[in-house]
């Protein structure tokens, strides 16, 4: 019997510690934002959007990742679903009827960086939750990293 309450002990621990390394920080979203700022400065826009495109572990940490958006709408760079590369999805609302999208670009544009937040798809439990997206402009594009917060 005490064998199976440590054993079972164990799995409870085991899952805990790993919930709590799942979650998300608006921290790591500025950091992955931060990082592919950095990569600019060294390395030049288009070779982000080309690592981005590539997959590259680097831009991409648990359920946050690093995506490139033009100042126009157009996403240049999307490492988790590259069907959305070269489209413009402005007038595509989320869940709850919300032009996100645009409030990224109307952000970008009149101050530079922030936060966005609103009701999304994420791909792990399959289900509407809240997110909130970090964002940067810097030249003609726009960097962003979300994070989910639940329902």
């Amino acid at each position: 019997m005490k064998t199976i309450l440590n054993f079972l002990t164990s799995i409870f621990l085991f899952l805990c510690i790993n919930i709590v390394q799942a979650a998300d920080t608006p921290a790591d979203a500025i950091a992955m934002v931060d990082k592919g700022l950095s990569y600019i400065d060294k390395n030049g826009k288009d070779a982000l959007i080309a690592e981005i495109n590539k997959k590259n572990p680097d831009f991409m940490n648990g359920d946050i990742y690093l995506y490139v958006r033009g100042i126009d709408g157009i996403i240049l760079a999307h490492p988790i679903n590259p069907k959305l590369i070269g489209k413009n999805m402005l007038e595509l609302p989320d869940a709850d009827g919300k032009l996100y999208r645009k409030d990224i670009v109307n952000l970008a544009k009149t101050k530079g960086k922030g936060w966005v937040d609103y009701r999304y798809n994420n791909p792990i439990s399959k289900e509407i939750e809240n997110k909130s997206t970090y964002i940067f402009k810097t030249g003609d594009i726009i960097l962003e990293a979300g994070i989910y917060k639940g329902k």
